[in-house]
Formats: structure tokens, sequence, C-alpha cells
């Protein structure tokens, strides 16, 4: 052992003994001078346990909150989709509910049907419906809903036809304008405006009157498609040096078909 180490160790031995051999007073002395010095680290080695504690127990509190939310969330997501089938019901049940007063208040002989089929590629020209030949269906029959003119009868097939929109440039009608003597043909107008599509009339007089507004309804002219049936509503007037015509904002919602008509024959 070094010397110096050896004297330290001598004079920690004789202040030990030292220590022991004095008065009770003393060595309480040295004991309270003691428990200062080392009182900051115990208290801050409390308040450290005390804090890790803590925590531990902010642990395991957010992993039952985690577990509440995701069955919340699942419970939310069911909600969702009963509230969707709700609203489906909802608005199937309207349809119908209009499609009885239709056929209860129409002139005409008509099948009901539904639209089951759209392409995205074809969305403004065609729709599947889920009536045919079975039905007594056939081709180039008018197809109306609660609101006016749909379309007509393109293709038959036993259970399903095909049906040739409005809003497809190949389906032209006579139409005539209320309050007015003009007369045109009603085709398609291409381009959407304000996501909708929108239909234009024809051939009307270089001065007419025709205003926004008035209702533009069939003539009954051509063999298809019966008089009196709503085709829209004038939205502008493009008037010429030899004729007019005029956009129209068509009565029906073709981006929401749902139920329609199919005219058999006209009630006597």
């Amino acid at each position: 052992m070094k010397p110096l180490n050896l004297i330290a160790l001598l004079l920690f031995l004789a202040g030990a003994v030292w220590a022991l051999t004095r008065s009770d007073r003393a060595v309480r002395n040295i004991q309270a001078v003691y428990y200062r010095a080392v009182s900051p680290f115990l208290k801050a080695g409390s308040g450290i346990e005390t804090k890790a504690r803590s925590f531990v127990k902010e642990i395991r509190h957010s992993k039952d909150l985690e577990a509440e939310l995701e069955v919340t969330r699942e419970q939310l997501g069911r909600l969702r989709l009963i509230e969707s089938r709700f609203r489906s019901l909802e608005e199937e049940n309207v349809q119908l509910r209009n499609a009885l007063k239709f056929k209860q208040s129409t002139r005409f002989d008509v099948v009901a049907a539904r639209v089951v089929r759209r392409n995205p590629t074809t969305w403004w020209q065609t729709v599947e419906i889920d009536v045919g030949a079975d039905r007594q269906v056939g081709s180039d029959l008018s197809v109306l809903c609660n609101e006016g003119l749909v379309g007509r009868i393109d293709r038959i097939g036993k259970d399903r036809s095909s049906v040739l929109l409005l809003t497809d440039e190949k389906c032209q009608v006579a139409a005539r304008i209320e309050g007015s003597p003009e007369v045109g043909i009603v085709s398609s107008r291409r381009g959407i405006a304000d996501g909708k599509p929108m239909l234009r009339i024809r051939f009307l007089s270089a001065n007419s009157a025709v205003r926004p507004g008035q209702r533009v309804f069939t003539t009954g002219h051509g063999g298809v498609f019966q008089p009196d049936i709503l085709v829209g509503t004038i939205d502008s007037v493009d008037k010429g040096a030899l004729a007019s015509e005029a956009l129209i904002r068509p009565a029906v919602d073709f981006a929401d078909l749902g139920a329609v008509f199919v005219v058999l024959t006209e009630e006597s």
C-alpha cells in the first residue's frame, strides 16, 4: 500500500474511533450534520420515484384509452353503415311513393321500371332498365319519370331494355314553347353546365319572343313521343338573322335516375 493511502486509512480509523468514543450529544450532532447533507438527495430520489410511478400509471391509462377509442371507432363505423343504408332505403321509399302517385295520376298506360345499370362512359347517353319483352315493352316507346321526359326505348331484351336518353344527341324531339306559337326540335347540347347536361331547341323564328323561364313540352309530332310531356325550361335565348335557338334546362335530373315508366299506350 502506498504511504499516502496508509496515512488516509489510519486517519479515517482514528476519526471513527474518536466519533464513537464521544458523548451521545456529539454523536447526535454528527448524525444531524450527515442527515442534513444527504437529505436533498433522499428527497430528490423520492420525487423521482413518485414521478416514475405517475408515468407508469399514465402509460397504463393511455393504453386503456386507446383500447376504448378503438372500440368507439368500430361502433362509429357500424353506425355510419346503418345510417347510409337507412338513407338509401328512405330515398328508395320516396321514389316508390312518387312512382305510385305518378302511375295513379297519369293518363298513360305505363309499366314501372328501375334503372339497374349505367355505364360511366355513356352516362348521359343510355341507361338499362329492368323490364323487357316479357312486360310488352317494344322499341321506340316513350320513357318518363315524375318530372318529365326521360327518353325512348332503344334496345330490348327478354327482361332488360336500353333507354336512349334525351341528353343523347341521337334523341330528338318535336317540342313547343308554352305561351308562344314557337315550335322547334329539341336535342342534346354538347358540354355540361354546372355539372349537368343541357338541351337546346332549334329552328325558332328570328324574331322569337321566347324568354327564360318558359316551359317546353312535346308536340306529339313524329309518332314516338306523346304530346304535352314536360321537357324542361328555357334557360337562355340566342337570336340569329334567319333563326333563333334557346338553351333548355331539363326537367329531369339525369344525374340521378331511379324509377321510370315505359308508356305502352295512351289512355282514351
